[in-house]
């Protein structure tokens, strides 16, 4: 049975998503690009249908990306780490050997990265961003707490989780970083890309925002 990659995404509700990026974007533009962002992801993924299934896992149902043929399912309550470990749980129960829990948000992610993360030794992987955080987590086993404490969505949130797993007697290793599209400031990061995938791109056109720093 192939390793699982499960990508999670919210209902691309406008006012609920990329709200860090308010003033600078507003409310409905902000859910189009979160809705790009997903939908890059999705058809990135897919193009490692050899190596890994694909899912698709929302806070609420919503119609968004249905086009898109892949399994769906629904996060179900709890904090973010609790929805994170249910479907890790989820994923090894059903006879995978690696789970992954993959966010939507970090544009043009290169695959060797996804790759590296899956291949790893160690009972869980995270892939790091710039901002502290992670764009994705693998794991091979799991323990109940592994998320205890972690402080979602701040600078602290990479070395809360790896001090939670490691209190759970799991082995950790760090995979290549990347970066996400959070803040502002995070849309000049894309001037750095070789080529922006299709539907960020089309967004960018669309939605006429600068590549630039605000502040």
């Amino acid at each position: 049975m192939l390793p699982l990659i499960i990508l999670f995404a919210k209902a691309p509700v406008p006012g609920s998503v990329k709200t860090r990026l308010f003033p600078f974007v507003d409310p409905a533009s902000a859910s189009e690009l979160h809705t790009a962002l997903a939908r890059d992801m999705l058809e990135s993924l897919l193009t490692l249908s050899d190596e890994a299934d694909l899912e698709l896992s929302t806070d609420v149902e919503t119609a968004a990306w249905r086009d898109v043929p892949v399994e769906r399912s629904l996060q179900g309550d709890g904090d973010l780490g609790m929805r994170i470990y249910r479907a890790l749980l989820q994923g090894l129960a059903a006879g995978r050997q690696k789970t992954m829990v993959i966010g939507s948000d970090a544009p043009a992610l290169p695959k060797a990265h996804i790759r590296g993360l899956l291949l790893a030794d160690a009972h869980a992987a995270l892939g790091p961003t710039e901002d502290g955080g992670y764009y994705a987590i693998a794991c091979r086993r799991v323990a109940p707490a592994m998320f205890d404490g972690v402080r979602w969505s701040t600078r602290h949130t990479l070395t809360d989780t790896v001090r939670a797993i490691g209190q759970r007697g799991l082995t950790v290793a760090l995979g290549l970083p990347w970066f996400d599209v959070d803040q502002p400031s995070d849309l000049e990061r894309l001037r750095g890309l070789a080529a922006l995938p299709r539907h960020l791109a089309e967004w960018l056109v669309s939605s006429g925002a600068a590549l630039t720093n605000p502040e």
